[in-house]
């Protein structure tokens, strides 16, 4: 989707749902959004976060990864003798996650001393019962003869990373440059609720009818 950052979403831009969250958190000390995009920028500054630099063009590219911008932004406050002991990646396509996932992760951070906290959700349907298909379609040997008997909730229940919250020890990051490491890595479980990661029209619909929903819930 085009610029979806910039899209409204239940009546605000898709990015401020995220900067809001992280406002609203009690540990985080500052809220920075790196982008090349001079509409983001004002944006994300009227919603109150920082934009104290302007994404360079080759962090812009579809081969930019989010480690990369991370490295940039976190050299850019290191030049100004800005210093941080943990950076919390939240994507802007993430945005029914709440401050209280957000401190709930930083918490878990510090309670397990962990080098990084990856937040995840359930599944929605097991991998055990997924495979590939040859060109004629043919399901011999589809499924795994032990779990073809199995009723789904005695199967195992299976997470997947939904790209809400990423958090990690900055000097560590700087060393490893990289969330994912071998040790000292945790999951943050989130509900599936609100691990909606927009991507498309249908899921921006989907992240509105949750919206709506527990709107409802309030009356």
């Amino acid at each position: 989707m085009p610029r979806k950052n910039v899209l409204p979403l239940a009546g605000k831009p898709l990015i401020v749902w995220s900067i809001e969250a992280a406002l609203s958190s009690v540990y985080i000390d500052k809220t920075i959004v790196s982008t090349d995009d001079a509409e983001i920028a004002e944006i994300s500054r009227k919603a109150g976060a920082s934009v104290p630099f302007m994404r360079p063009p080759e962090l812009a590219s579809d081969t930019a990864t989010s480690a990369d911008v991370v490295m940039h932004a976190l050299d850019f406050l290191n030049s100004q003798n800005d210093y941080y002991d943990y950076i919390v990646l939240l994507q802007p396509t993430s945005p029914l996650r709440t401050y209280t996932d957000i401190d709930a992760a930083l918490e878990l951070c510090i309670e397990k001393d962990a080098n990084r906290i990856i937040s995840v959700c359930e599944t929605d349907h097991s991998p055990l019962w997924e495979n590939t298909l040859p060109p004629d379609h043919s399901m011999v040997g589809f499924i795994n003869e032990s779990i073809a008997k199995l009723r789904s909730q005695d199967l195992p229940t299976y997470y997947r990373i939904n790209g809400a919250i990423y958090i990690s020890k900055t000097d560590d990051f700087k060393v490893r440059r990289t969330f994912f490491v071998p040790e000292k890595i945790y999951a943050f479980i989130m509900p599936k609720e609100r691990s909606v990661d927009i991507d498309t029209e249908l899921d921006f619909a989907i992240a509105e009818s949750v919206i709506k929903f527990h709107d409802r819930e309030s009356l």
